[in-house]
């Protein structure tokens, strides 16, 4: 039974993990730590938890715990899953786990022995096999949308790894991996900055895989909400929009799937929790004695892509 503490008292936390682990017996939230020591007993209270600690060190040294979920902005991820490793400790951080190889590089390193995992709560969503299995693939479009921006967040500084595409890209990355691969896939990015720190409002990224697979995202932040993939197929094309629902709760996903004579097929999925089912991937991976090496090839993968398309400035073109 992996006894977790939390470094960050967020909301993402209340929903990925706490949530899910009052519905099950074999997982505990022990101990929370905050950047500010008040708030983490509220949150503590509110959701709980028997243990607040001083400060994320003093989580990462308290020997109730012996896995770790990082939520904190994006930028600090690398620092203090390498410190929790360190540590002996298991690591789960909130996409994405690191922000370029030279971080992920330090975490693997210092663990070893340890598990270190990427939550990115669409991954094996059984949509993605089910994609896999249609035919020959030619070309993926995604296109993501969220409302705004969070005033006085993270997300609006890009010196904290804030931005549309970082918040989305790990999303994209881990389907695109799932239904296409990413080994030796190139490409190119492009985005446009607004607000008083930059961060990136507007980003349009093309990947090319070795076998001829293109894959475009559009990524945006002030419009109407969307989450859709189109995958194009050499005798049918499929749509999935909504693909961020099961995050929101239990709810469904369909495949619309049109052949080349217009006629279509709905192939649906049951109501899912996309965080529910996180933490029983998690879970079964840390009752496991050693990291998993293809997961973790699978994430330099990611963080690789992502660092080379990463927004650097107000207006930019990039190329990996």
């Amino acid at each position: 039974m992996p006894d977790f503490g939390l470094i960050g008292a967020t909301g993402i936390a209340e929903r990925a993990l706490i949530g899910p682990a009052r519905d099950r017996d074999d997982v505990r939230i022990v101990a929370v730590a905050a950047s500010d020591f008040h708030r983490a007993e509220a949150y503590a209270a509110r959701n709980g938890i028997p243990h607040v600690a001083k400060d994320y060190a003093g989580l990462i040294a308290d020997p109730r715990v012996d896995a770790i979920y990082i939520s904190l902005h994006n930028s600090a991820h690398a620092e203090w899953a390498r410190r929790a490793a360190e540590a002996g400790k298991h690591v789960i951080v909130e996409k994405p786990i690191c922000l370029d190889t030279a971080e992920w590089n330090r975490i693997v390193e210092a663990a070893r022995e340890t598990h270190v995992i990427e939550a990115v709560p669409t991954e094996g969503h059984e949509w993605q096999r089910a994609v896999r299995e249609i035919g020959t693939l030619i070309r993926i479009e995604t296109r993501m949308c969220f409302t705004d921006l969070v005033p006085g967040s993270y997300r609006e500084r890009p010196e904290l790894g804030g931005g549309i595409f970082l918040d989305v890209a790990s999303y994209w990355l881990q389907a695109l991996q799932a239904v296409a691969g990413l080994a030796g896939a190139t490409g190119s990015s492009r985005a446009r900055a607004t607000g008083l720190y930059g961060a990136d409002c507007e980003t349009h990224v093309r990947l090319q895989t070795p076998t001829g697979v293109i894959a475009e995202l559009e990524a945006s932040v002030g419009g109407r909400h969307a989450s859709e993939h189109v995958f194009v197929f050499e005798h049918a094309r499929v749509r999935l929009r909504h693909f961020l629902r099961p995050t929101a709760g239990k709810l469904p996903l369909n495949l619309v799937i049109t052949d080349e004579s217009g006629g279509k097929v709905i192939r649906g999925f049951p109501p899912a929790s996309a965080y529910a089912d996180q933490l029983d991937r998690i879970v079964r991976r840390l009752s496991t004695p050693r990291p998993d090496r293809a997961d973790r090839t699978a994430t330099a993968e990611r963080v690789a892509l992502m660092a080379q398309l990463r927004p650097d400035g107000r207006s930019f073109e990039r190329k990996a």
